[in-house]
């Protein structure tokens, strides 16, 4: 709450010195924001890295957790925990894009999805990395055409990944060359 209040996000945060690795960022973000104890998650895989509005690498971390699973958000880090299933990111009731240009002035678009929580009656809006984070889960895990345009090549998804975070890579190195 105190970094982008109001945000909806995975949980996640900095490396600590005594993190090994990238899951072991998530597993202990999972449990210091949302009480998710590190041996109750299946880790499945990390994603292909995105870069978040500050310019931080952020690399994403899949696992598989009981479906009885209670959060119990830490309240200095996190207001409301709630569920959207996977396929509403590839069958939206209520999706739009939102162009939005980077720092190193790349232009592009972002996915924005509005979920109504009905156990919760709230709705809730995701963008952003976490929206495209999710898209992307959802794409490789149904192998289903969205009902939106993705931005990737659907028949190359990981590639077309890879590619998609080397040009935005590419177009932030470019800026920071041409700012020395």
């Amino acid at each position: 709450l105190r970094r982008s209040p109001g945000e909806v996000c995975f949980p996640g945060g900095k490396s600590e010195a005594t993190d090994k690795d990238e899951i072991d960022t998530a597993l202990r973000e999972a449990k210091e924001e949302v009480g998710l104890e590190p041996e109750k998650v299946e880790v499945v895989c990390r994603l292909v890295p995105g870069i978040d509005k500050m310019n931080h690498l952020v690399t994403p971390v899949v696992g598989f957790i009981e479906d009885t699973f209670q959060a119990t958000p830490n309240p200095d880090e996190v207001s409301d925990v709630f569920v959207v299933p996977l396929e509403y990111f590839i069958k939206p009731l209520n999706y739009k894009t939102l162009p939005y240009k980077t720092s190193s002035g790349y232009s592009s678009w972002m996915h924005c999805f509005t979920y109504d929580d009905h156990e919760h009656n709230k709705s809730f809006k995701i963008w952003g990395l976490t929206a495209h984070f999710a898209v992307f889960l959802a794409l490789v895990i149904f192998g289903k055409r969205p009902t939106f345009e993705a931005g990737y090549d659907l028949d190359n998804l990981i590639s077309s990944s890879e590619k998609n975070f080397m040009n935005l890579y590419a177009s932030l190195h470019e800026r920071k060359k041409s700012n020395l």
